[in-house]
Order: structure tokens, then C-alpha cells, then sequence
């Protein structure tokens, strides 16, 4: 399934925020997991802030902490790393397919 997923970046001091079709993720349940980056979202390079990012995009969209962990830097580097850091972006992913492909290349 195609998923939606929209950062934007709000206020003077630059909040970033994020969602998947049309739906805020948290920060916070991304950081009891794992803690990249306690100041929040990033996009745009291969940081700490996008890690956190693809990370709770993961968490969000399968809701297992495992897989999540797993596949964060790899999503990490196909899709958040490329977004132009200082603009809003909207992409529209099929993570679950995305998933199934990395898991075969794992396998093999």
C-alpha cells in the first residue's frame, strides 16, 4: 500500500514535523525505543535527526519495535537522507513492499 509521508517545518524555530497519510508520528514513542536524536526530525543528510525520522516512520507504519530498529538506516539512507533538508517534502513510499524486498536481499 502507498503510503504518504509529508515533513514540514513550522515556526521560527524550525519544529519538523511529520506525517504519515495525514497522520502526526510521535517523537516520543520513537525515543523510547531508541534515542538518535532527542532534539527531533530531521531530513536532508545522514544524521542523527533523520535516523530518529525513519525510525518512528517505520515504528508507525509496522508498530514493531524489532523491524523498526532493523530497517531504520536503510530507510533511512533511500528515503529520508535525499529530501532537501531546509524545504518540505511529500513522498509517497510503499514501506510494506519496501520491507519484503529488503528482507529477501537479507536472505540471500
Amino acid at each position: 500500500m502507498m503510503r504518504l509521508i509529508e515533513g514540514t517545518i513550522v515556526g521560527r524555530d524550525a519544529d519538523r514535523l511529520v506525517y504519515v497519510d495525514h497522520t502526526p508520528i510521535s517523537l516520543e514513542k520513537s525515543l523510547k525505543v531508541r534515542r538518535h536524536s532527542p532534539t527531533g526530525f530531521a531530513w536532508g543528510y545522514g544524521g542523527s535527526g533523520p535516523a530518529q525520522l525513519a525510525l518512528a516512520i517505520l515504528l508507525h507504519v509496522t508498530g514493531d519495535q524489532e523491524i523498526a530498529q532493523r530497517f531504520c538506516q536503510d530507510f533511512k539512507w533511500r528515503f529520508i537522507a535525499v529530501q532537501p533538508s531546509l524545504e518540505d517534502f511529500a513522498i509517497k513510499v510503499d514501506i510494506e513492499a519496501w520491507l519484503e524486498e529488503m528482507r529477501s536481499e537479507v536472505v540471500k
